[in-house]
């Protein structure tokens, strides 16, 4: 039972997805899909044609926010131009923030499960604190949303987008499966898009005149542009620790392979058959002639 478990595991380490595998099947199916008739009359531009329909009449995704908190002149505090744009992009980068942080923890949970002990890789404290500053920027971007009198548990345009967005480096992340370079590579992702979505907001608050929130941006893009570093180092580092094993496994399986022809190379050793002693009798009958 164990033997054959052991046989289904290897064989489930075969890629067989190539075309090259076997080209006579591939053959068979490329022949088979020219002889494939269409299920239907016409052909792409019908479809253009209906898609483009419904780029005209799709509604928006979500909605503008709205300012929530009022002076007593009934205006709206800190009412000025742009002030949509900028909450929705703080919405955005408030959601951002909260996927990041829920990042850092699964992938923290990853790395301690697995033991990681080589030290190419992430430490549970480097990852640790990395976390923690998302968590701190999560904090910073609310209250900020709240000080231009805005509601941050509004979910904005552009914050629906950016959960859509992460959602897939999630998966990623938490799957089982995926060895810590594939999830570093999702890491990576998202923080390159981390980075560019700061620099956008600290450029956004300049233009509007924002100056702390200019200020608080630039301390946090800093972080992130540390953040982001840090994966680069590690995801390169375990990359080329991968190929190394890679190329000493092959060295020594061509060692093997060497020393096993080397061996069948090597004649069989032939067993001589030793002469027999002579008889005492003989010997005596010798003698008795020579008298």
């Amino acid at each position: 039972m164990e033997a054959r478990e052991s046989d289904l595991k290897q064989e489930m380490l075969v890629n067989r997805t190539g075309i090259m595998n076997n080209p006579e099947l591939s053959a068979e199916l490329i022949e088979g899909a020219k002889q494939t008739v269409p299920s239907s009359q016409g052909d792409a531009t019908d479809l253009a044609t209906i898609k483009a329909d419904y780029l005209q009449e799709a509604p928006p995704i979500g909605s503008p926010p709205i300012m929530v908190e009022v002076s007593r002149d009934g205006k709206n505090v800190g009412q000025f131009e742009g002030l949509a744009v900028l909450l929705d992009k703080l919405g955005e980068r408030l959601a951002f923030e909260r996927q990041g942080t829920r990042l850092y923890e699964a992938f923290m949970q990853k790395c301690e499960s697995l033991n990681l002990e080589d030290g190419s890789g992430p430490s549970s404290e480097e990852l640790r604190h990395i976390c923690q500053e998302e968590l701190e920027h999560f904090n910073l971007l609310q209250k900020a949303i709240t000080t231009l009198g805005g509601d941050a548990t509004v979910q904005t345009p552009s914050a629906d987008v950016a959960g859509v967005l992460t959602h897939g480096v999630l998966q990623i992340v938490g799957d089982p499966r995926t060895t810590i370079p594939q999830t570093l590579q999702a890491m990576l992702t998202a923080e390159l898009v981390d980075n560019d979505g700061w620099q956008m907001l600290q450029d956004l608050a300049t233009e509007l005149g924002q100056d702390d929130l200019e200020e608080q941006c630039s301390r946090a893009l800093e972080q992130e542009q540390e953040h982001l570093e840090k994966v680069r180092e590690w995801l390169l580092s375990m990359t080329l620790d991968q190929a190394s094993a890679m190329d000493e496994d092959d060295l020594e399986e061509d060692e093997r392979n060497d020393e096993a022809g080397k061996e069948a190379k090597q004649p069989e050793k032939r067993t001589t058959k030793s002469p027999k002693p002579k008889s005492s009798r003989s010997a005596k009958a010798k003698k008795k002639k020579k008298k």
